[in-house]
């Protein structure tokens, strides 16, 4: 370990005292709570697994979570099996049929998403749910199963105290309007264009 002069030690602990007061005024002033409506979006990976922690982390605050997935349904994924291990803490609905270019049929597909947005507004009427994942719901909005305006208007007529959480890319521009929060996750290096397939634990 570099060893450190006295000097710079009481430099370093000033500065950072005044970091601190001026860190601590900031968040001070921070007074409206609410519940936010957060996008991510964006090519990289990382969207659903994102949203998936937050559900973990409102169920470490003893709250409940909801969540509907728009695509995966078809799926065994490994989100689905540990969050069924929570019980009745979690409504958990994966209500999708794959991509669409797994079903190749556009009435199918559509029929499917409104099936999910039905599903989808049934949790938002539950006051016990405090956190909601639309999973994908953004691959619903791109090819027109849902009405983007229809969603829209849903999501911003919600109660007060719900935060949402949608995933997926290509979000259309009134869902980001609409957002408290947008990320945009980007692609740095994938390593299916390597030639490695999905893999459990990690793609699902």
């Amino acid at each position: 370990m570099p060893e450190i002069a006295d000097a710079e030690a009481e430099r370093h602990k000033a500065k950072m005292a005044k970091r601190k007061a001026a860190q601590d005024a900031e968040v001070a002033a921070k007074t409206v709570e609410k519940g936010l409506l957060l996008v991510h979006t964006g090519p990289g990976k990382g969207k659903s697994t994102a949203a998936f922690g937050l559900a973990l982390r409102m169920l470490g605050h003893d709250r409940r979570v909801g969540g509907v997935q728009f695509v995966k349904g078809a799926w065994d994924t490994g989100e689905r099996r540990a969050l069924a291990a929570f019980g009745d803490r979690v409504a958990w609905h994966s209500m999708g049929e794959g991509f669409t270019w797994e079903t190749q049929d556009l009435r199918r597909d559509v029929a499917a998403a409104e099936r999910a947005w039905q599903q989808a507004e049934a949790l938002m009427a539950d006051p016990t749910i405090a956190l909601l994942v639309l999973d994908e719901l953004n691959i619903a909005l791109r090819y027109d199963y849902l009405a983007v305006d229809r969603v829209v208007a849903a999501l911003a007529a919600r109660r007060a105290d719900l935060h949402v959480v949608v995933t997926g890319r290509n979000a259309k521009p009134a869902l980001l309007e609409a957002a408290d929060l947008v990320t945009e996750f980007a692609l740095g290096r994938h390593p299916f264009a390597a030639g490695v397939k999905a893999q459990p634990g990690i793609e699902f």
